[in-house]
């Protein structure tokens, strides 16, 4: 096998969490070429991986939005790169319409993609020439795994391996404060994610104690705004300025702890291998989750709002704080082993 294409097209997160596949690839066929086909949005994430040859991207989702002329063309234009090279396999790890359109364009006979209960849209199982068993019973990055050893046949090893390296930042972050960092990830895409005000306020209050500088990004002026509140109430902490994608996995790579909500920017988190929380409220922790021994987990069980005392035993968890084997058990058993 020389070379293989995945398609994932969308969305941070989601994007993060599939790398792995690709060191899986290549661990099981040393010398192949990997590449990838997602949306121009998320480029930069995939750049971001140490183990992808060739990123290949078309501004799909601006172009649904704005209709442009310009993005047209590039669309156009990407389509000759994606055919530049006949591919041994195509596995389309999505599973909508335009990651199918991707992988029918594509050169290669051999085009896999997921049974038709699986998919996030049943017509795009027009593009496949064959499918993925039955989507296994575990959380949803695992199943990528799971869906790409069975298309290429080898058998998963070990934990993900997300090999990120992140450009160096034009200038250095928290430079003069030489306290250990704690982000927190207050803002979701939806409402029914978030994590009370007052909760956040708590923890942040916490953190501050035990001598954590507590930095709260925002993206929008709302998010701002609810940011402002919570600094507002937590002795030390700061309200950072706008940044972009790369610039808030700069900044996540420079703390010691992560907390957030079911976002794309604590899996990058969980990607860099930072010690992190995640919580959720609205979403299933059992197939959207993060989890690795010590170092991330998630709390709550996506149908109520976690407490504050579980927010902090999971923080002392992955912080080093408190490793007693009862308290591991009874976290694990939690997160349905996220």
């Amino acid at each position: 096998m020389k070379r293989v294409l995945i398609v994932k097209v969308t969305s941070l997160g989601d994007i993060v969490e599939a790398l792995p596949v690709v060191a899986d690839i290549k661990r099981a066929y040393p010398g192949v070429e990997v590449d990838w086909a997602a949306d121009e949005a998320f480029a930069e994430v995939v750049h971001w991986s140490q183990s992808v040859d060739r990123v290949l991207c078309a501004p799909l989702r601006r172009f649904k939005k704005a209709r442009s002329w310009g993005d047209f063309k590039a669309i156009w234009a990407s389509i000759a790169e994606l055919r530049a090279y006949r591919y041994d396999f195509i596995i389309d790890i999505h599973g909508v319409y335009k990651s199918a359109i991707i992988a029918f364009l594509a050169r290669s006979s051999k085009r896999i993609g997921y049974q038709s209960k699986d998919l996030g849209e049943r017509g795009a199982a027009f593009a496949y020439t064959g499918r993925f068993g039955p989507r296994p019973q575990c959380d949803a990055w695992h199943g990528m795994r799971i869906s790409a050893s069975e298309a290429l046949g080898y058998e998963v090893e070990g934990p993900p391996v997300y090999n990120l390296r992140l450009p160096e930042p034009a200038t250095p972050l928290f430079a003069a404060d030489n306290r250990p960092v704690a982000a927190l990830f207050h803002a979701t895409s939806k409402d029914d994610k978030k994590w009370p005000v007052p909760h956040w306020v708590a923890v942040g209050r916490e953190l501050a104690q035990r001598g954590f500088h507590v930095v709260l990004p925002w993206g929008s002026e709302r998010e701002r705004t609810e940011a402002e509140q919570i600094a507002s109430q937590v002795p030390g902490s700061t309200v950072l300025p706008k940044l972009n994608v790369t610039e808030i996995a700069q900044m996540i790579d420079a703390c010691a702890l992560v907390v957030g909500t079911d976002t794309g920017f604590v899996h990058v988190a969980h990607g860099l291998q930072k010690r992190t929380v995640m919580i959720f409220v609205a979403t299933s922790p059992s197939h959207f989750g993060i989890q690795a021994p010590f170092r991330s987990i998630s709390i709550g069980d996506g149908h109520s709002v976690p407490s504050i005392a579980e927010a902090l035993e999971a923080i002392d968890y992955v912080h080093g704080d408190v490793h007693s084997e009862p308290r591991v058990a009874a976290m694990q058993h939690g997160s349905a082993a996220a």
